[in-house]
């Protein structure tokens, strides 16, 4: 009876409808709405939640970036000034708390108003028919016809609209209905929601609005782009507001003297785009893209946010996550000024760095010698910004060849089996190997690789001072004793990654990758910064985290932010490895078995804290890579050209580069408390047969 009723009233039966009294005709609507409730469509039962995500550095309270299809973050009325909620009731519904959802008397008005011109009835709809319209034109489950039906002008839409009106009315309270509405209405410069239009006019929270801020914005629901005070007519939104300001004092929820000093009150505003994705980091932290960058490569691998990649990119830009990640600002500050201290934004060589957590893999800053952005260079350099994932890898970058820093694999798997640190071999330069070789790097038929100083690496070595100096041949006579198969295993369990379709086929049978010691593979200064973090926390592997919490739209925490660890290596054999990386820093290890090193101005720069690490150069010095670590921090940084990965940066950049990773591992250090390596067991120092050749004596130690 009620929708004959209502396609009468609609569509023209204005004495049908007269013989019905208001209160009576609104009674008909409220006692039928329970039994319409189960034919809401799921939306308007449950609010959509498509919310922004929100990225802050580790203070949570720095910005890094949003990410959004609709630029909305709901708010409950707590967080809402008074002044909003009493402007939107003012502007769009003065009867809102007199009605049952459908304002009657309101329809019939426009009704009669508009039968002259033979049109549908225009307004008359309440919040609450306005709110159910917002729903229906956004709810995904629908099909885009249906969503185009929401705002189509025709008395069938009216009619759907009053009857879900009525039945929202029936089973919510009025706050409840004023705050879904206030959360998903649309302000115009793409602000859903009365949070988001804050912060898009006035760089403020919703519970900052005043009173002159509130009305602009309440005026701005019914014409976003006729009154929009940026892009529009600035006298047409100021009009607008007055009209807002007057409906207020009208309904008494202000005075006429409020009204008239708002009216007054200049129009000040203060536009912020929110920026979205990574290219919209604010500029002057536009080097945290990378950072950012690798986030959301993170958050696709993470199946609590979905099935699949496109489900967690949605989760992302529609779940209202706030995302506390692990950049430090102020160690991310450092690191970039030591990559820009041995290259500049022009240069075409870079220093991407990475520092990692021990013990949980947090990722502390990603920085590089480049803007994060696909715009051409500040003052038109001849090197290109770029988005390519210089740090972590991925999207095509594959890493760069690391050198020596990979002997540290060798190391492991030499001690994992038992072998001593004081191991000891007579270092030839060149040394015949068992593998079969040609051309350059050959002698009789057979791979010999050499010692790039002999007269100072050549000799009785041990992993000590074969680590320090960096003896290429005793580290490839120590992987021939234990397979290459071993060291290249150690590396896979301490997170490096061959992304390279050559590397991971020789990973694949490395029985015969001889080089493998030698660093000719690719890697990442982060997945070797993790990897020495490993050995740094006694073995204990951590995948690199990029995150300190996550909560949903509803503020629960989500798991994925926790440290994901298991032990990769025995702690012993984990703190014997720490006690000879300690010898290319110049430092001395626990026995007293250094005697020299390749980064021996490491330690200066750290004053005397506890400090390890490793010096790389692949071949030709095409790069030139330092890792560094103490108990609490691990970084590492290569110097190479990302676009010509042989060409030549230098045998002389390797002393910076060591000095940009010291003093990024300084600062990170700053104020933490002072933190010693622990001491290796002697049987991993020095065997279980003192004076053994095969074991390594203890030299009369």
């Amino acid at each position: 009876m009620l929708t004959l009723l209502l396609c009468g009233v609609l569509s023209g039966a204005v004495l049908a409808a007269a013989a019905f009294p208001t209160a009576a005709f609104a009674g008909m609507i409220v006692n039928s709405a329970a039994s319409w409730y189960v034919d809401l469509p799921s939306d308007l039962q449950t609010p959509p939640d498509e919310q922004t995500s929100y990225v802050y550095a580790s203070d949570g309270k720095t910005l890094i970036t949003t990410f959004y299809d609709q630029n909305r973050r709901d708010v409950g009325l707590s967080d809402i000034a008074p002044v909003m909620q009493q402007a939107i009731v003012a502007a769009e519904d003065t009867r809102f708390y007199q009605h049952g959802g459908v304002d009657v008397r309101s329809l019939l008005r426009a009704f009669v108003k508009d039968t002259a011109s033979g049109q549908t009835a225009q307004g008359a709809s309440t919040l609450t028919m306005q709110y159910v319209r917002n729903v229906l034109k956004n709810d995904p489950s629908l099909t885009p016809e249906q969503r185009a039906q929401a705002t189509v002008d025709t008395p069938g839409r009216k009619i759907q609209e009053i009857r879900y009106a009525a039945t929202l009315e029936k089973r919510l309270s009025k706050k409840e209905i004023l705050d879904r509405y206030l959360n998903i209405a649309y302000f115009g410069d793409g602000a859903y929601g009365v949070d988001a239009a804050a912060q898009t006019y006035f760089s403020k929270p919703a519970s900052e609005l005043t009173l002159p801020e509130a009305a602009l914005l309440a005026g701005l629901v019914q014409s976003p782009d006729a009154y929009n005070p940026v892009s529009g007519d600035k006298n047409a939104a100021l009009s607008r507001r007055s009209y807002v300001l007057d409906s207020m004092a009208k309904m008494k929820v202000i005075t006429a003297a409020q009204a008239a000093a708002a009216k007054a009150t200049p129009l000040t505003l203060h536009p912020q785009q929110q920026p979205d994705d990574c290219t919209s980091v604010p500029s002057d932290h536009n080097d945290w893209g990378f950072f950012c960058d690798y986030l959301r490569r993170w958050w696709d691998t993470q199946p609590q946010f979905g099935a699949t990649v496109t489900d967690r990119e949605q989760a992302l830009k529609q779940g209202g996550y706030t995302i506390v990640t692990s950049l430090d600002p102020n160690i991310q500050a450092v690191a970039l000024r030591q990559s820009l201290s041995v290259y500049g934004y022009d240069s075409r060589r870079a220093l991407p760095m990475a520092v990692v957590q021990p013990g949980t893999g947090r990722v502390l800053a990603m920085a590089v010698n480049r803007h994060y952005s696909l715009a051409a260079n500040p003052g038109g350099g001849t090197y290109p910004n770029t988005v390519n994932q210089l740090i972590a890898g991925g999207g095509g970058v594959n890493g760069y060849q690391a050198g020596s820093t990979f002997k540290m694999f060798t190391m492991l798997a030499a001690l994992s089996q038992g072998r001593p640190l004081n191991t000891t071999f007579d270092s030839p330069s060149p040394l015949v190997t068992r593998w079969p070789a040609s051309g350059p790097g050959s002698c009789g038929g057979k791979w010999c690789p050499i010692n790039e100083s002999p007269s100072w690496m050549d000799g009785p070595r041990t992993m000590w001072n074969g680590f320090g100096r960096s003896v290429n041949t005793y580290f490839v006579w120590l992987e021939e004793q234990i397979g290459p198969q071993a060291a290249v295993a150690m590396a896979q369990r301490l997170g490096i990654t061959f992304r390279a379709s050559s590397d991971a086929a020789l990973a694949a049978n490395a029985a015969s990758w001889g080089s493998f010691t030698l660093g000719v593979a690719q890697t990442t200064p982060l997945d070797l910064a993790d990897a020495y973090a490993t050995v740094a926390a006694g073995g204990m592997y951590c995948a690199p985290l990029p995150v300190l919490k996550i909560t949903d739209a509803s503020g629960n925490n989500v798991p994925a932010a926790d440290p994901s660890c298991h032990r990769a290596v025995n702690a012993e054999v984990a703190t014997a490895a720490t006690d000879a990386a300690r010898c290319p820093v110049g430092q001395q290890s626990a026995y007293g078995r250094c005697d020299g090193g390749t980064a021996t101005n490491v330690n200066a720069i750290l004053g005397g804290r506890p400090v390890a690490g490793k010096t790389g150069s692949s071949e030709n010095n095409a790069t030139e890579t330092f890792v560094g670590f103490t108990p609490q921090v691990a970084a590492a940084a290569t110097a190479a050209d990302p676009d010509n990965p042989n060409d030549y940066v230098g045998q002389g950049v390797s002393p910076s580069v060591n000095a940009a990773v010291a003093r990024t591992l300084a600062a990170a250090l700053n104020g933490q408390p002072y933190a010693s390596f622990p001491t290796p067991s002697r049987a991993l120092a020095f065997g279980a047969q003192a004076g053994s050749a095969s074991a390594g004596g203890d030299g009369g130690a």
